[in-house]
């Protein structure tokens, strides 16, 4: 389904229910159906389950939000431009320095300490703004409430009751996205149950914490996801006099590799040899397209969040934080913004 028909389900959706936040029917079929697959999958009792969801909340504007999400509402130098700001590379720089030696330890998988730091920048401004909505009623809402992609926050639901109990977390408890996404890294419950680490030893992995457990979690699901050490993540290109017929520019898949890129005449610099997986990116600059070529390393990023603009974002915020970076920010920096992707 098209942005534009997820916009428009949500805006139907938003017209049938109440202004404020209301209590779920447990008795629905499609939840009693839910909380009775709990019960026979996994070992849940009614017990648990009714009292928990007697208190759970139906929110409209969690469907307000995800209808209109930064990635898909803002053009390229806009969205750049809110996390591409003095304040928040300084932070980075203070946050790698005051927990560089839990970082140093997640950098050691070879994901470098910057991107480490810049996703936790771009997700929560480095743990300040981690979400304002309770993770159960916002995948409750969605799983129940927004047709469009019931079964995918579904399944988001049954993984965050499971990993309550693994983690021994009240299910009322954390608060997170209006997605349900966790902690300073804004993890789902599938990923935090695959990919969360304990990076500090004491035996829990506390996405909202630790920070040892936050970049050792952030470095596993980038290692996981395909990264590979050394290389890097895009480069800016000229495509000028390219010949860009048959391109897929919005992708994000890695479609062609360096050779083929070349001898379209795309021009870029990279120590990649020609079969390496490559993708030539569009971005909408301020005074016309921008074009970069990303690599395996980007695309490991996008399955963080599956954005061209994100995992560019990240890309540039890790340089500024890094000082490799020229013209990190704008020339005229915007007022500071604490839009995060945990809105």
């Amino acid at each position: 389904m098209s942005h534009a028909s997820l916009q428009a389900c949500a805006a139907a959706l938003l017209a049938t229910l109440p202004a404020a936040a209301f209590a779920l029917d447990a008795q629905r079929a499609e939840v009693q159906d839910f909380l009775r697959q709990m019960q026979e999958r996994h070992g849940f009792s009614a017990e648990q389950l009714d009292p928990l969801f007697a208190q759970v909340e139906s929110r409209p504007s969690i469907l307000e939000a995800i209808s209109r999400p930064a990635e898909k509402s803002k053009p390229w130098f806009e969205y750049r431009a809110i996390f591409l700001t003095d304040r928040r590379i300084e932070r980075g720089r203070a946050t790698a320095q005051q927990q560089s030696e839990a970082l140093q330890r997640a950098a050691a998988t070879g994901v470098p300490a910057e991107v480490i730091v810049a996703i936790t920048g771009v997700e929560t401004f480095y743990g300040e703004v981690t979400g304002k909505h309770r993770v159960i009623d916002a995948l409750a809402t969605l799983a129940f409430d927004y047709p469009p992609r019931s079964a995918f926050f579904r399944g988001e639901l049954e993984q965050f009751l499971i990993m309550s109990r693994e983690e021994a977390l009240d299910p009322l408890a954390p608060n997170g996205s209006y997605a349900g996404a966790m902690g300073v890294p804004q993890f789902m419950p599938s990923s935090y149950r695959n990919f969360a680490v304990d990076g500090d030893g004491d035996g829990r992995r506390d996405l909202w914490g630790s920070w040892s457990d936050v970049f050792a979690s952030v470095a596993n699901y980038l290692g996981r996801h395909g990264w590979r050490a050394g290389e890097p993540v895009m480069v800016t290109a000229d495509a000028t006099a390219a010949d860009l017929s048959g391109l897929d520019l919005k992708t994000i898949e890695l479609t062609e590799n360096v050779g083929s890129l070349r001898r379209r005449g795309v021009r870029f610099e990279t120590r990649l040899p020609d079969a390496a997986p490559a993708a030539l990116i569009e971005l909408t600059g301020s005074a016309g397209p921008e074009y970069r070529v990303g690599f395996t390393n980007y695309y490991a990023i996008t399955r963080y969040n599956r954005s061209r603009m994100y995992a560019s974002a990240v890309n540039d915020l890790a340089q500024a934080i890094a000082g490799t970076a020229p013209q990190a920010t704008p020339a005229t920096p915007p007022p500071f913004s604490s839009v995060s992707a945990a809105e």
